[in-house]
């Protein structure tokens, strides 16, 4: 079953609210299982992650999705396959080509582990990315919930995760008077939830759902014992790493103080920063003066 062929616009325009029903745990799963598959084919989104089973194609989407909005994804994850349409030409391409096209995902170090990951692929695997998600969790900048989706979503196997819209779906439709809940007292509700017949579509369908109760309900994560609020992107480093980035990869070999004045920030906190990223391996340097990574 491949994703519902609706346009974005429909998408958008779309204002019907999700249903106000909630679901027993001990007794509520079949109905619940149709309510989030009838949603789907109602309300799927249209990727292009979703119409392709390449376990590569798939891999560079998760790490992407990670901590990025979709819509961003839509923009660059073409443009990434154009430039990278495999494991072996992303293994062996340049870092500074890697995070020019990368620039504007955010969070620049998932560039590097993808390469790492295509690397490890090549020398280890032969080619093949393992269909194995405790091997997929050693890779660099893979976790459990990430490596699970891989095999769901490449290999289409009935793993059992949670993120961020999965979580949200099953605290609002299962614990609608809980005030703190766990994961742990999830994660035996996703595992019975699963459609072991196609856990692709039926993980898509989840989170497709978690996206559309995020516009009509008070978030039901706030609920949650492992909710955190992120930290404001506006003067952090992590927005300043970026700038620094982009500034040397469109003219490398500068000093610290030029680079300072570059991004008009005191030079004592870019010194700070630049060194984290030569450590991180994004940057080289040679007498006081900076590059982007070969």
């Amino acid at each position: 079953m491949k994703s519902p062929k609706i346009s974005r616009q429909a998408i958008l325009e779309d204002d019907n609210p999700i249903g106000s029903q909630k679901y027993d745990p001990a007794t509520g799963i079949p109905g619940f299982r149709q309510m989030v598959l009838e949603h789907y084919r109602h309300h799927g989104r249209p990727m292009a992650w979703r119409e392709t089973t390449d376990p590569y194609r798939i891999l560079v989407s998760e790490i992407m999705l990670q901590q990025t909005q979709v819509e961003r994804v839509f923009t660059k994850y073409p443009e990434f396959l154009a430039a990278f349409p495999d494991f072996a030409s992303l293994a062996q391409a340049p870092l500074a080509d890697i995070l020019a096209v990368w620039q504007g995902m955010g969070y620049n170090r998932r560039a590097i582990s993808l390469q790492r990951c295509a690397q490890r692929v090549i020398n280890e695997y032969g080619g093949v990315l393992p269909a194995d998600m405790e091997i997929l969790a050693t890779f660099p900048g893979i976790g459990r919930a990430t490596a699970s989706s891989i095999c769901a979503f490449a290999f289409n196997l009935p793993v059992v995760f949670i993120e961020t819209n999965i979580r949200r779906v099953f605290i609002h439709f299962f614990f609608a008077d809980t005030k703190t809940v766990s994961d742990t007292e999830l994660l035996p509700l996703i595992a019975r939830a699963v459609c072991a017949d196609n856990p692709r579509v039926w993980y898509w369908a989840l989170m497709d759902l978690g996206t559309a109760l995020k516009k009509t309900v008070l978030n039901p994560n706030r609920r949650s014992a492992h909710y955190t609020r992120q930290s404001p992107f506006e003067g952090s480093d992590r927005k300043i790493r970026g700038r620094i980035l982009a500034l040397l990869l469109k003219t490398p070999d500068k000093t610290g103080e030029e680079i300072a004045r570059s991004v008009h920030e005191d030079p004592e906190r870019i010194y700070r920063i630049i060194g984290a990223l030569e450590q991180e391996g994004f940057l080289r340097s040679s007498q006081n003066r900076y590059s982007p990574a070969a």
